[in-house]
């Protein structure tokens, strides 16, 4: 049996295809982000990773900023607790190390908190809003 999906890690113009209709949908459509917050100068400069299932399809997306930041995780909700987000944490936190980088910070949705303290993220600061969310900056030192 083929695995359920791939990881693949990506520049911006590789990535663009697959990560653009997954974060319309999940960050557009499904938590009403406005378009002009989702998208950003930071993508061309970032990693991507791309969760694409066996029919070519993408099914989730996260981006790694140049100063360690994870973000735009978003997996499509009919994959969600499939291991899918844990497979782009993973990959992102992989190339993190890989670029020397010595913490990964994010911001994650409060609901998402626990996902990410799973893998030893930890909170720092007050809960926010960003895009009309509740968020919360949690941080993983990852050369202790």
């Amino acid at each position: 049996m083929p695995a359920p999906f791939t990881i693949g890690i990506m520049a911006w113009r590789e990535a663009l295809p697959f990560a653009r209709p997954v974060r319309d949908k999940v960050f557009i459509e499904e938590q009403r982000v406005p378009r002009e917050l989702e998208w950003d100068e930071w993508d061309e400069s970032s990693d991507h990773a791309v969760a694409i299932d066996p029919a070519g399809k993408a099914i989730g997306t996260a981006r790694l900023l140049p100063d360690g930041r994870i973000g735009r995780m978003a997996v499509l909700k009919e994959r969600r607790g499939k291991g899918v987000g844990a497979a782009l944490l993973r990959a992102m936190l992989d190339r993190a190390r890989e670029r020397s980088m010595t913490r990964a910070v994010l911001h994650a949705q409060v609901q998402a908190a626990g996902f990410y303290r799973r893998f030893g993220f930890r909170e720092r600061g007050e809960e926010f809003m960003e895009a009309g969310i509740a968020h919360v900056e949690m941080t993983l030192e990852l050369f202790p």
